[in-house]
């Protein structure tokens, strides 16, 4: 193949791929006009208002309050804390427990 083919053949095909892009453009285009597109105004009219504050969840009746979890899996802290009430004999919302946190040795 001598410089000259490999030169069309790269023209070629940039060629082809630039007329896929418009062929695209142009599809879009009858698709948004086709699907009715909405006006700016009408969108900022239409958008709903900043959704409200969270607000301040109460504890549930008998919680304790939140606890902090320092490299332990909520599910084996779960555990844990079944396990110290069992052993105390106590309901586990009478116990506190604030933070639990994995030891290594």
């Amino acid at each position: 193949m001598t410089f000259a083919e490999a030169l069309l053949y790269s023209v070629v095909g940039i060629a082809v791929v630039f007329f896929a892009l418009v062929l695209l453009m142009i599809i879009c285009k009858i698709l948004l006009a086709v699907g009715g597109e909405k006006k700016p105004e009408a969108a900022k009219a239409e958008a709903p208002a900043a959704p409200a504050p969270e607000p301040v969840r109460e504890p549930a009746p008998g919680s304790a309050g939140d606890i902090k979890l320092y490299d332990t899996d909520p599910r084996d802290a779960a555990m844990i804390m079944a396990i110290i009430a069992e052993e105390l004999k106590t309901p586990l919302n009478e116990l506190r427990f604030k933070s639990i946190r994995e030891v290594r040795e």
